[in-house]
């Protein structure tokens, strides 16, 4: 192959040669998807219906519900697919569209997990100040903007990967169309471009992961000055979530992407890319709300009979516990 307009599609991975392996597998990752698809299904309809929650925190939080339903159904769904049909095939048009995707909802993600912890800075650090600070507009063009810097990115990776000639063959050893797998299907010294808009997106998720660790220790600072206990819970409960969702999509991507050559292998490599690309997304919405009184109480509502009473006010606030 001389280069990557001769290939008709990719081989993807496959974690079994048997047909009642493929099935297991296809069960244990539709047991995952569900999962996900479940819990972030739920939080979004949650904060979209229940008014109490149309606060900033919240609208973040949809949105990152979001990222985290149409990541794991780009990367999870073709695979079940391949698995449940005995295949490993996947278009030309479909390996790109994947890694547009992937790229598009994993910046985006990681950029808007830098707004929430700017949002949680400003609520904390500067609470006279938040309703004009982080206001519905600006709330609207912080979202906007994670989204638009994730389209960029993905265009941009997208457009150089597959202008790159591939004469390595077509065996993708991954479960999904992942760049740096494509990579090594290249012509020696032909990926040089790519390494060059890696290092520039690279500095980009370095400046965002400083502003969020920044972010964190005013928060902090702050957090230790409240003279009440019941206060600083409160101000740590809101932010313990965040931090720990952050934590976990940053570490695993790292390790994914940074971990020595010399301990890299087939097997290793699918157990870290199922760790960033498939358990984040399944994990974010038991973590958020595992301690959220507020959301845990909105879900509650989604499957309760409509309530017998006195009508309450759309401005009002509701306390329970």
């Amino acid at each position: 192959m001389s280069n990557s307009s001769s290939l008709n599609g990719f081989l993807l991975l496959t974690l079994a040669v048997t047909p009642e392996l493929q099935l297991l597998h296809f069960s244990f990752f539709l047991g995952i998807y569900l999962a996900a698809v479940v819990g972030n299904a739920l939080i979004i309809t949650a904060v979209a219906c229940d008014h109490h929650l149309h606060t900033p925190m919240y609208f973040f939080l949809l949105n990152l519900s979001l990222l985290d339903l149409c990541s794991i159904s780009t990367t999870v769904s073709k695979f079940m697919a391949n698995s449940l049909w005995n295949t490993r095939a996947i278009s030309y048009s479909g390996c790109a569209a994947q890694v547009f995707l992937v790229v598009f909802l994993f910046s985006a993600e990681y950029s808007l997990l830098t707004v929430m912890a700017y949002d949680r800075y400003v609520a904390i650090c500067k609470p006279l100040h938040y309703g004009t600070i982080v206001s519905s507009r600006a709330c609207v063009r912080m979202a906007a903007a994670a989204w638009a810097s994730g389209f960029l990115c993905a265009v941009l990776h997208t457009a150089n990967t597959f202008s790159i000639p591939l004469c390595q063959g077509n065996t993708v050893d991954q479960f999904f169309c992942e760049i740096p797998q494509i990579l090594k299907l290249s012509c020696a010294d032909s990926y040089l471009r790519e390494v060059g808009i890696t290092g520039i997106g690279a500095c980009l998720m370095f400046g965002c992961f400083i502003f969020i660790v920044l972010s964190y220790v005013q928060i902090l600072t702050s957090v230790l000055r409240i003279p009440s206990e019941q206060g600083r819970h409160k101000a740590f409960s809101m932010c313990l979530p965040h931090l720990a969702v952050v934590s976990l999509f940053v570490s695993t991507g790292l390790f994914a992407y940074l971990k020595p050559p010399s301990i890299s292998s087939p097997a290793l490599d699918l157990v870290v890319t199922v760790l960033y690309s498939v358990v984040p997304q399944t994990m974010n919405p038991l973590i958020y709300s595992m301690r959220n009184k507020e959301l845990q109480e909105a879900v509650r509502k989604l499957g309760a009979p409509p309530a017998q009473g006195p009508l309450r006010s759309p401005g009002e606030r509701y306390w329970k516990g």
